[in-house]
């Protein structure tokens, strides 16, 4: 469906696009070297006995653990004329999901020489972007409920010395998912002056 996309907006058959879903537990390869296939420490059949596929992208970054509470975000937008920049694409991601953690209380900053969002020394959102003829596709994953136990599966993002948290672990107590991806939406559009046209929702995912 991304790929799909991509194609019609590179066509200019549809306009921007922000899709926003939860992914099965699915560990997600990168395009550099080896896509962090070293960084995965579960044995083959320890994720097949969870139920856990390993999925190559068209990504940057390393391996990745995506699953339930996790919001994933694929935004599918036309950087021409003016936003042809891919360091300030990253960092405009970033703002989003500061903002977003902002709004629950909590400081997400960045770290120089890094991607994503941290809170101290873990990471609370990874972000690994394809740009083609200055239409992105992949993105971000911010999360919110995620099991985090998963992600001692793998080194992720390849960052030995930093760990992984989420917005549930740092707050205490439960979350509702859909407000926080109602939440990335508004804090989305203004960070990309973007005007909302309306959600669409998919069988076996989050609007």
């Amino acid at each position: 469906m991304q790929r799909a996309l991509v194609d019609d907006r590179k066509a200019g058959r549809i306009a921007d696009q922000l899709l926003l879903l939860e992914h099965p537990h699915v560990l997600t390869l990168g395009v550099r070297g080896d896509g962090g296939r070293t960084h995965i420490l579960a044995e083959p059949g320890e994720l097949a006995s969870r139920g856990i596929e390993v999925f190559e992208t068209g990504r940057g970054g390393d391996v990745t653990y995506h699953g339930p509470g996790q919001i994933v975000g694929y935004p599918i937008i036309d950087l021409k004329p003016d936003r042809c920049d891919v360091h300030r694409y990253v960092r405009d991601i970033e703002e989003v999901l500061i903002r977003v953690a902002a709004d629950y209380g909590v400081q997400g900053t960045r770290v120089d020489g890094l991607t994503g969002v941290w809170v101290g020394r873990e990471k609370l959102a990874a972000i690994g972007v394809r740009i083609s003829r200055w239409v992105t596709s992949h993105g971000f994953a911010l999360n919110v409920t995620t099991e985090l136990d998963y992600f001692n599966l793998i080194v992720p993002c390849g960052i030995a010395d930093r760990g992984v948290t989420s917005l549930q672990r740092l707050l205490g107590r439960p979350l509702d998912v859909a407000e926080v991806e109602s939440r990335i939406v508004t804090h989305f559009a203004n960070v990309f002056d973007r005007v909302l046209q309306g959600v669409t929702t998919t069988a076996g995912a989050n609007p």
